[in-house]
């Protein structure tokens, strides 16, 4: 289980390198450009708060691996929440996004299919790590 939740956050801190490239690939400047720059600021600021909650997510991980391997409660909470929100993450990119348009080359297809595995990856590890009886540590 150590070394499944090592990596796991290590796998959250790849993410962060795709999310790097979306503005880009996305082409928010111009995207976002229509937008009311409130909104426009808005969008960015909730971007941000994203990558921060990913980080926190990879650094507690990693930094209280054991105590996620044991099963302490609090631990296992934080399993528990983790695969709720990349639960999350995966309904909304299988029932409201549509990166088709997007995927116009095998790079971005690559991209986007690999980031569905790591995010289901992510819920079969916390989840684990959150439901398993200690029997099975």
């Amino acid at each position: 289980m150590r070394t499944l939740l090592q990596l796991a956050g290590f796998l959250q801190f790849s993410i962060l390198i795709a999310s790097a490239l979306v503005p880009r690939v996305l082409n928010w400047r111009r995207n976002l450009a229509g937008l009311n720059p409130f909104l426009r600021k808005l969008f960015w600021v909730y971007g941000m708060f994203i990558v921060l909650v990913i980080i926190a997510f990879a650094t507690l991980t990693i930094l209280h691996t054991g105590a996620m391997a044991a099963g302490e409660p609090v631990a296992r909470t934080l399993c528990a929440f983790i695969a709720i929100f990349w639960v999350a993450r995966l309904a909304v990119q299988f029932f409201v996004f549509d990166a088709r348009p997007f995927l116009t080359n095998w790079f971005y297809a690559l991209g986007y299919h690999g980031l569905t595995v790591i995010f289901s990856v992510l819920v079969l590890i916390y989840g684990w790590a959150a439901l398993s009886p200690e029997v099975f540590r």
